[in-house]
């Protein structure tokens, strides 16, 4: 039976794509059977797993309105092993398109559910706002995992998406639960990093994963070869964080 995860967050370019396809990676590369799905039009983790969003016959979108079948959409990454339901611009279309769609929040989760003893792992990475889409990915999964760097404006962030969280845990999917909060692009140089690491442990306690991911110049370099990370350069501190993540990600599952 899939474990089912949403990396969400309502800020931009807080590492949800990265860590999206570098856990994916990780974790196929742990013997775990995954599967991730790219519900963000810009289409990056496709991208970033070494699919070409220009070239797809199908995507998300056409599974999403029922013109396809999972089967149908669904890919290998070529460079990371693992398999993936990509996306392009044509998602943004499913935000109009859903809404008159029976079912509208659940169209994710009833195209996961004959496909859920095929997986070990199904990761959604969402795009950086409370859409319709964000929405579906929350609906659908078991927990959702918060990455976040540890700046000021994180933190005023991160109240909003609890909130959002909550509403939807007690309204549409009552098996939603934080998992955990991902530090993420951290410089332990810099004081206020460290503050704001110290006020989130401070807070969520063991919610707070204990890996750290630094800023890591090789993690940036790697979507633009279509490689995840942990696999451009495995000595690489970013992509052994994320190896590290991976495991850690096995043994809270074990936990759950």
């Amino acid at each position: 039976m899939a474990r089912i995860f949403c990396v969400a967050n309502q800020k931009g370019g807080v590492g949800k794509t990265t860590t999206c396809v570098n856990l994916a990676a990780a974790l196929h590369e742990a013997g775990q059977r995954t599967l991730l799905i790219d519900l963000d039009p810009q289409g990056n983790a496709t991208m970033g797993s070494g699919v070409d969003k220009r070239e797809l016959g199908h995507s998300v979108y056409h599974a999403l309105v029922g013109i396809a079948a999972l089967a149908e959409v669904r890919v290998k990454s070529p460079s990371g092993g693992f398999d993936v339901l990509p996306a392009n611009r044509d998602l943004a279309g499913a935000e109009v398109e859903l809404v008159d769609l029976e079912r509208r929040e659940t169209r994710l989760r009833d195209l996961l559910e004959p496909h859920a003893d095929d997986y070990d792992f199904i990761l959604v990475d969402c795009p950086p706002s409370l859409s319709m889409l964000t929405l579906n990915g929350l609906c659908t999964a078991h927990g959702v995992i918060i990455p976040m760097q540890c700046e000021y404006y994180a933190l005023e962030g991160l109240s909003d998406l609890v909130n959002t969280i909550k509403k939807v845990h007690a309204n549409l999917n009552r098996d939603l639960k934080i998992i955990g909060l991902l530090r993420v692009m951290y410089d332990p140089r810099m004081t206020l990093q460290q503050q704001v690491s110290d006020q989130l442990e401070g807070h969520f306690g063991d919610k707070v994963f204990t890996t750290i991911v630094p800023r890591n110049v090789r993690l940036a370099e790697a979507p633009s070869y279509g490689i995840p990370g942990v696999l451009y350069d495995r000595s690489a501190k970013g992509a052994q964080a994320y190896q590290a993540f991976a495991q850690e990600m096995i043994e809270r599952v074990r936990t759950l």
